[in-house]
């Protein structure tokens, strides 16, 4: 009894100075649910309410534990956990809560309480590009079902670039392919909401059994969430217990989840702890593939109109904000032809257009481009605008010249003007030279790719 009062004290010591030393909150998210239950032949066993916890802590804090007990005169050399959610703190309930409220476990005929899913948004429909290609790739993974690969995926990128459409495409595979597999999609707001609810009318059990029942959880949008304590609490509790589980997870959110200001630590160390996926801005390529897409299902509904092809390639190259404008764009020109009765042709795109063109301007200007690609390449502004033909000066140069054709409106004269009086003959051969390179040399690719992200930033 003595040595194990002597166990006990020297971890409750190193639990005052883990407190002190990784902060409050990361302290009572991993620590804290952890007991001693003694020390054997060099292993200290630890009880911990859930094997996630476990690996966690022994992954991020094992050595951090180990060096600590050696300060205290013990020889540990392994931390081994097992798991008792005895030793978890009761989440608080309300004490005035009637007992006719605790809710019996839901059972998988009961209508859980997500959002519908688009019967548009499947994989069939989705267009892979390179900027969404590891994202697709993972959501497909995950789609197959079996034994859980990323857990949990966290898809991230701006406004309309197709992390809706990837979700919705998961759960219409999981369900298709699992008949009676509960697949709960919803948002991060209607989550809160719930949440609320629950709290309101005292009634959180019943929300706990029913978020945790679950086989899979979606969840869209999750940054709104960020600084509603309450809510994060709840949301850290479920995720917890379904990754415990062995149950998918899906996150989605607007930027990567280390750069969600408001988000807790703890949290944000979770959603890094499986696949974080990023979907980048569309190329011109990948928004071509979309626009051609869409014109299937135009032509479809509009067998009367006809559309010039240089329409198609002018949107792609205009409208680079968000799929959802591109997309919008293309059935506003179709709804139009199809009530004056005209052919689509690049006057009518201006005459239909003028307020989605006005705002898609690129504001870019010619000295951007060339100050930005001579940091890149650590350059002056002068070598590009210089007669060197070296190729350290000749190629990027050459990236400039395709940039300010691709991301401005001059035209090839006055290109050709900036860069050195050159003519506009050299310009097309620059661009016609870079588009080729995009195909066959992935470092000039990536590097076009990251200049014009900088620049339309």
């Amino acid at each position: 009894m003595g040595r194990m009062m002597s166990d006990t004290d020297a971890w409750g010591r190193i639990c005052t100075d883990m407190k002190s030393t990784i902060g409050k909150e990361a302290y009572q998210s991993w620590i804290d649910p952890l007991s001693l239950d003694r020390i054997d032949q060099g292993i200290a066993h630890f009880a911990a309410p859930t094997s996630f916890i476990g690996r966690w802590v022994d992954r991020n804090y094992g050595e951090r534990i180990r060096t600590s007990f050696a300060r205290e005169g013990y020889s540990v050399t392994r931390l081994n956990f097992s798991v008792n959610p005895a030793v978890q703190k009761a989440a608080p309930q309300p004490r005035s809560a009637p007992a006719a409220q605790v809710a019996a476990p839901q059972t998988g005929d009961e209508e859980l309480p997500g959002s519908p899913l688009d019967p548009r948004f499947t994989f069939d429909s989705f267009v892979v590009g390179k900027p969404n290609e590891l994202a697709h790739a993972a959501a497909r993974r995950v789609a197959e079902g079996g034994e859980v690969a990323f857990n949990p995926l966290v898809l991230y990128g701006g406004v309309g670039l197709g992390k809706t459409h990837l979700m919705h495409a998961i759960a219409w595979k999981l369900q298709e392919d699992n008949p009676g597999f509960r697949v709960l999609y919803l948002s991060a707001e209607q989550f809160m909401y719930r949440f609320v609810q629950a709290l309101r009318f005292r009634d959180t059990i019943s929300f706990k059994q029913m978020f945790r029942s679950v086989d899979v959880l979606m969840v869209d949008d999750v940054q709104f969430i960020a600084g509603k304590d309450s809510t994060q609490e709840e949301f850290f509790h479920t995720f917890n217990a379904l990754i415990d589980q062995n149950k998918q997870v899906i996150i989605s959110a607007d930027r990567a989840p280390g750069e969600i200001d408001g988000m807790e630590d703890r949290i944000k160390s979770r959603l890094q702890w499986g696949l974080v996926a990023d979907i980048h801005p569309t190329d011109y390529e990948l928004r071509l593939g979309i626009l051609q897409a869409k014109l299937d299902t135009q032509r479809a509904q509009h067998p009367n109109v006809t559309i010039d092809p240089k329409v198609i390639d002018f949107l792609a190259h205009r409208i680079s904000s968000n799929v959802r404008v591109l997309e919008g764009a293309l059935t506003r020109l179709y709804a139009f032809a199809s009530l004056v009765g005209r052919h689509i042709d690049l006057d009518m795109t201006h005459e239909c257009l003028t307020d989605l063109l006005r705002a898609s301007e690129r504001k870019v200007t010619i000295e951007e481009i060339m100050r930005k690609v001579a940091e890149y390449y650590h350059l002056r502004m002068n070598d590009l605008m210089s007669a060197r033909r070296a190729r350290v000066v000749a190629r990027p140069r050459q990236v400039a010249m395709y940039l300010a054709k691709t991301l401005t409106s001059k035209s090839l004269p006055e290109i050709g003007r900036k860069f050195g009086g050159r003519d506009h003959t050299t310009v097309i051969h620059a661009v016609k030279r870079v588009e080729e390179l995009k195909q066959n040399d992935s470092q000039i690719a990536d590097d076009v790719e990251l200049l014009r992200r900088m620049l339309e930033a």
